[in-house]
């Protein structure tokens, strides 16, 4: 977790801090949908390198030096951008969860109150 959230969370009240913490899981959460995002976009360049890769093997697309870069650009830099977008995901994902766990603390420490049902319905 960003260690200035942590040391902003010692300041404030029990619901500053849940509402701090709830802020930050939106945003964490914001960020892991953009990194789903890019990890399609990933995949799809994965797919496309191999595509022009095979057709140039079946002789579909004459091997010349532009189809034959494009395909080893796509395939590898496909790899690279899922494979560093899966790192970066894991760790939102580990926040979601510490800032998620640091609520949950909160909302335990508190002492709450129950509110009865009312015994008939007003309309």
């Amino acid at each position: 977790m960003d260690p200035r959230i942590v040391l902003s969370m010692a300041d404030g009240t029990p619901h500053e801090q849940i509402s701090r913490l709830e802020g930050r899981i939106e945003e964490l959460a914001e960020a892991a949908e953009r990194c789903r995002k890019i990890a399609i976009a990933a995949r799809c360049a994965i797919i496309a390198g191999g595509m022009l890769l095979a057709a140039i093997l079946l002789g579909v697309i004459q091997a010349d030096a532009l189809p034959l870069m494009l395909a080893a650009i796509f395939g590898i830099g496909g790899f690279v951008l899922y494979g560093s977008n899966d790192t970066t995901a894991k760790q939102l994902v580990a926040g979601i969860n510490d800032a998620e766990r640091q609520r949950a603390e909160l909302i335990g420490q508190m002492e709450l109150t129950l509110v009865p049902e009312p015994s008939r319905l007003l309309h």
